[in-house]
């Protein structure tokens, strides 16, 4: 027999080196799965998205969201979640998701601070296990406190003024050639529309409209616009630009024009507030309807509440609006919308010379809050409770003609009434605004001159009656609600070191 010689292979050379590092691996994770089997599942719940984190919001952001990475106790969540400074609000969930919905908007300038910690998840309880979550700490802050006035010095004599309370900074956005009229707030307060006349020309009828920017940023981490830039969006060539109004929304501008030419062509237009991303220039449109009064945009942006004839008509926003979508007959003016347009305070006028004031729901509700002998300048609905603002003057016995103006809060749940504020009968002209988060009321004091000249400069500031302005103050009124008639009876509004009036908040 031939003898057979065979040759042996090694382990070496059987295991080439993918497969050793492929062996590795696997015994790797066999260690492991064994070692989640004996011990469980034992990896920490954990906050994986807190939808507010860094970020500055407003009184329109109403809630945040926090997701988690595996479903949670729902209770302990809701025990161990803490907001510093506190902020009321209600919890709602939709599976590993909560929701927090504020119940009244945040105090403005303020840092705030959401803390999550002991919170256990769903399975903690079965297994008898507890199971805590990684502790969370986020963090967001709210707009600053900030004004906007039409300067009355010298210095910035019809200028628009942009005051910071919060930072206590002063930034002036407009020229010296421009003369601020009148002027609306976009509602993320990056920019401003204002009607305005040059210095030059004291014709109040020559306004044209402009949009100025602000220098803020509505977002966190976005590079804001520079301070102060103005762009026309309106000129005053074939028509006078009149009223206007910025819808809530701030795409649509309403304005109340007559034709130069032709003074029976007068009425409603709209446009949209910022040119086309294609650069079309904007062109305003006719509202086809009748000849009104005073008007508002609704608060869902899409139609405008007009004084006409001897009622109020909703009017859509479109060229063909001779069909009105509401006309309410009995009521003269739309005086305020609630943010929700559920509600609305209309004004009616009576054959005596008085004014009532009416709160009109959209379940039918028409309820008369007062009564005045003298005018129903501004109302505002309060966002943080049901508390209506109202700025009105009162008819002084005498032979001569006064009226006294005072501020008055009306809770809207017991219809009590809360006299806030009286002012001295020559300041007439004082204006209002209320605060986004409800908790300051602005307002202005302005003193006429009296006895003007003849030779007084062009860029001299008129009152509503047309009266040349010597000075103005603005005030700030802190705010309590309604139901703490001792605290508020304590507080007393507070004169702010600027010059100006037609005061208004930055949304």
């Amino acid at each position: 027999m031939i003898p057979i010689k065979l040759k042996m292979t090694t382990n070496k050379a059987f295991f080439q080196p993918l497969d050793r590092v492929a062996i590795a691996l696997m015994l790797i994770l066999s260690l492991l799965i064994g070692l989640l089997i004996l011990l469980g599942d034992a990896v920490k719940p954990s906050v994986r998205d807190f939808s507010w984190q860094n970020q500055q919001i407003g009184a329109d952001d109403t809630s945040f969201s926090v997701k988690f990475s595996r479903p949670m106790d729902r209770k302990s969540v809701e025990d161990n979640l803490k907001i510093d400074p506190p902020l009321a609000g209600k919890i709602s969930w939709a599976g590993r998701r909560m929701v927090y919905t504020l119940l009244t908007p945040p105090p403005y300038g303020t840092n705030y601070q959401v803390q999550l910690q002991k919170a256990q998840d769903q399975f903690s309880k079965k297994e008898g296990k507890p199971r805590l979550i990684q502790p969370f700490t986020g963090s967001f802050h709210t707009r600053d406190r900030v004004i906007l006035y039409i300067g009355a010095d010298k210095e910035n004599l019809g200028q628009l003024i942009l005051y910071n309370l919060t930072q206590e900074q002063k930034k002036v956005l407009t020229p010296k050639d421009l003369v601020i009229l009148d002027f609306k707030p976009f509602p993320n307060g990056e920019k401003i529309l204002v009607s305005a006349r040059t210095n030059e020309n004291q014709d109040l009828l020559s306004a044209q409209l402009y949009t100025v920017t602000t220098g803020i940023s509505a977002q966190s981490g976005k590079q804001a616009e520079p301070v102060g830039r103005v762009d026309l969006i309106l000129d005053n060539k074939e028509y006078q630009n009149l009223k206007f109004d910025l819808s809530p929304d701030g795409q649509t501008i309403v304005i109340q024009r007559g034709n130069k030419a032709n003074p029976g062509d007068f009425g409603l237009w709209f446009m949209p507030a910022s040119p086309s991303t294609s650069g079309e220039k904007i062109t305003p449109k006719r509202l086809q309807s009748q000849p009104g009064g005073d008007f508002t945009i609704t608060p869902d942006s899409k139609a405008v509440a007009v004084a006409q004839g001897q009622g109020a008509a909703i009017l859509p926003l479109q060229t063909d609006a001779n069909k009105p979508l509401d006309f309410l007959p009995q009521f003269g003016l739309v005086q305020a919308f609630s943010k929700d347009g559920s509600q609305a305070i209309m004004v009616k006028f009576n054959t005596d010379y008085t004014r009532d004031l009416f709160l009109v729901t959209n379940q039918g509700l028409q309820k008369q809050l007062l009564r005045t002998t003298g005018s129903i300048i501004s109302c505002q609905f309060d966002t943080a409770s049901p508390t209506l603002y109202c700025l009105l003057t009162q008819l002084l016995p005498g032979e001569q003609y006064q009226e006294q103006p005072y501020l008055v809060a009306i809770d809207l749940k017991t219809w009590q009434q809360k006299p806030l504020l009286v002012l001295p009968p020559r300041e007439r002209n004082v204006q209002m605004s209320l605060s986004p988060d409800g908790l300051g009321l602005l307002f202005d004091q302005v003193v006429a001159q009296t006895n003007p000249t003849a030779s007084s400069p062009a860029n001299t500031l008129t009152t509503d009656d047309g009266q040349p302005i010597a000075t103005s103050s603005l005030w700030l009124m802190p705010l309590l609600p309604i139901t703490d008639p001792a605290a508020a009876a304590d507080i007393k509004p507070e004169q702010l070191p600027l010059s100006g009036f037609h005061p208004r908040w930055l949304p």
